[in-house]
Formats: C-alpha cells, sequence, structure tokens
C-alpha cells in the first residue's frame, strides 16, 4: 500500500509540474502578445504627433493657423486614399499570410503598418484638442485592459457573441459609409456608442480566442507568429476603441 501512495504522490506530482509548466508558458506567451501590441500602439502615437507637428504652423499661443507644405500633401485626398489603401493591404497581407510568414517579416509588416496607421491618425490632432486626447487615450487604455483581463480570466465560452459582434462591425461599417453622405450628428452619436461597444466586447472576445491559440508544443517560428497576429488583433481593437471613444468624450478645437 505504501508503494502505491508512492506512485499516485508521483504521478500527481509529475501532473503538477506538467499543469505550472503550461501555465508559465501561456504567461510568456501572453506578455509578448501585450508586448508587441504596446509597441505597436507607442509607435502609432508618436509617428502621429511627429506628423501633425511637421504638417501644421501655429502662432506664439499654440492656435493652428495653418498646414506646412508637407502638411498640404499628407491630408490631401490623393494622400489620404493612397495611406487608407496601403494601410487596408497590409493588414488584409498580414491576415492572410500569417501561416507562411518568417516570424521577423511578420513582425516587421505589422509595426509597418503601425506607423502607416499614425501617419494617418494624425488627422486627429487637427479635429481635436490634445489634453482631450491624452484624457480619453488613458480612458481607453484603462477599459482596454479591464475587458482584456476579463477575457483572460472569465471561464465563461464568449465565442457564442462573436457572430453578433460580427454582425455588429459590419453594421457599423455601413452606417458609417451611410453617414459620410447624411451627416447625421444623431446617427454620428449612435455609430459612436455602438463602435464602443462591438470593440469592447471584441477586446474581451480576441483575448480569450489568443489564449486558446496557445499550444505548448509550438516552436518557436509558430509561437511568434501567433503572438504578432494576436497583437494585431488586439492592437485593431484599442484603436477602434479608442477612436469611438475620442468621438464621444473628445473636445474638438
Amino acid at each position: 500500500m505504501s508503494d502505491f501512495d508512492r506512485n499516485v504522490t508521483a504521478a500527481r506530482g509529475g501532473y503538477a509540474e506538467r499543469t505550472a509548466a503550461i501555465d508559465a508558458g501561456l504567461r510568456a506567451y501572453m506578455i509578448r502578445v501585450y508586448n508587441y501590441m504596446a509597441a505597436a500602439v507607442a509607435l502609432t502615437g508618436t509617428l502621429a504627433w511627429i506628423t501633425f507637428n511637421a504638417a501644421v504652423t501655429t502662432d506664439a499661443a499654440g492656435t493652428i493657423v495653418g498646414l506646412t507644405s508637407f502638411g498640404q500633401a499628407v491630408f490631401s485626398g490623393p494622400a489620404v486614399i493612397v495611406l487608407m489603401l496601403a494601410t487596408l493591404g497590409l493588414v488584409f497581407f498580414i491576415s492572410f499570410r500569417i501561416h507562411k510568414l518568417e516570424f521577423g517579416t511578420a513582425l516587421t509588416l505589422f509595426m509597418v503598418y503601425a506607423g502607416l496607421l499614425g501617419v494617418m491618425l494624425s488627422s486627429v490632432f487637427l479635429a481635436y484638442t490634445g489634453a482631450s486626447i491624452t484624457r480619453v487615450f488613458f480612458i481607453s487604455a484603462a477599459s482596454f485592459g479591464a475587458l482584456s483581463l476579463y477575457g483572460y480570466t472569465t471561464q465563461r465560452d464568449l465565442s457564442p457573441i462573436g457572430s453578433f459582434l460580427i454582425m455588429g462591425l459590419v453594421g457599423l461599417i455601413i452606417a458609417s459609409i451611410v453617414n459620410i453622405f447624411l451627416k447625421s450628428s444623431g446617427l454620428e452619436f449612435v455609430i459612436s456608442v455602438a463602435g464602443v461597444m462591438v470593440f469592447a466586447g471584441m477586446t474581451a472576445w480576441d483575448t480569450q480566442k489568443i489564449k486558446e491559440m496557445y499550444d505548448v508544443q509550438d516552436d518557436g517560428t509558430v509561437a511568434g507568429r501567433k503572438a504578432v497576429m494576436g497583437a494585431l488583433q488586439l492592437y485593431l481593437d484599442f484603436i477602434n476603441l479608442f477612436l469611438f471613444l475620442l468621438r464621444l468624450l473628445g473636445d474638438r478645437r
């Protein structure tokens, strides 16, 4: 009986060690995802601020009085279209080719995408005050952190809400296109509220999906690809959450 007990104890000890190793690997994997995402957000914000400062001229009080030649080029119709197509093309390329890309290539393309998006989003500094942008950024960061933590820790399966979130996203895109022509402030408010709700849900849902993507048997290349793809998903959730909250809470110039 004593021998049997020792065998059971050893088996339990081995299981506990394997479980601890998996948990440690999962934590390292998620930290890697968040680090890549945070680096991309920092790059986007930095390039947006640099682009804005290079694009405008201000008076002694700091009031924007005009655009530089660089600003006229960046904020003109053709440049905006080129930036939009380039960012869309990159995000689709990364998403559909992630399984064939080398880890270094995938990470580089992700950072290039974040940089281009920063140049494109520099226009928000023309529409909103710097103080309100900073305030909304920290509100977005706190909200994102809480929602992502929920998605990581909850035992509830969030996959059933995924189809509703996708339908909500499609509805947001259609409503936004319609409002380009209608220019309705009421519809814009509804779109902004719905956008916050959709990307709040997607933050939790995507975090749970990214967690479930982890496999202790993945080699370095596969694990790196998954980390980049997960970071891209959370990056898009954060940026969209920030932009919709800015519509609601930002102070326009």
